[in-house]
């Protein structure tokens, strides 16, 4: 697929007010540890060697959001960016928001968001987005990198999103494009992460 963007940048487009609300939020429930499409909750319950094998890949902690009054605000985000970074994507609707916390040593590695397979109700990963939560001077690492690879001859080509340590910045990007949060050394990276489904590409 060829592409105008790998990835859109909106600067502060979540009010800081708003951001320290899921937050706080957030962390008003249990989470639970981050898994990845191979390794489910129901394996690491049945062995301890695939949680070690889940954080050499993912490390992270999760809440699991579905709100309408965060909802309003996601909305006209991937409307605007998906117009403005010539997607145009047929886009229906959001999964279940993940609101991600990264501590000291946690990471996710490289990974891309969608793959070949199609959801039951015939849908697909179209658009990612990740919304910095947590004000980039109370935390150290945790960078989040797109991989260009996609879109070249195949050799890794790793950008930096410094922006992505910007509070009320969001992130977008195809869901197919590898990216990764580095491990974090000091403090909280705090993020919400949502997903952006339609019927798949022809």
């Amino acid at each position: 697929m060829i592409l105008k963007n790998n990835y859109f940048i909106l600067n502060e487009v979540l009010p800081k007010v708003v951001c320290e609300d899921i937050k706080k939020f957030g962390n008003q429930h249990i989470d639970e540890i981050g898994t990845t499409g191979g390794i489910s909750k129901q394996d690491i319950q049945i062995d301890k060697k695939n949680l070690k094998k889940l954080k050499k890949t993912r490390n992270s902690n999760v809440v699991w959001l579905q709100e309408p009054w965060i909802s309003k605000h996601i909305q006209p985000i991937i409307n605007f960016a998906n117009h403005a970074a010539g997607w145009n994507f047929q886009i229906d609707s959001a999964e279940t928001y993940q609101f991600t916390k990264y501590s000291k040593t946690q990471h996710y590695d490289w990974h891309t968001d969608a793959g070949p397979d199609v959801y039951d109700n015939g849908k697909t990963r179209k658009i990612s987005m990740t919304i910095n939560l947590e004000d980039g001077s109370n935390y150290e690492g945790g960078e989040f990198q797109i991989d260009h690879r996609n879109t070249n001859t195949g050799k890794k080509n790793i950008e930096t999103l410094g922006a992505s340590k910007t509070k009320g910045t969001a992130i977008l990007f195809p869901s197919h494009i590898w990216h990764r949060v580095t491990p974090v050394t000091s403090g909280t990276r705090y993020s919400l992460v949502v997903w952006f489904i339609g019927p798949p590409f022809v």
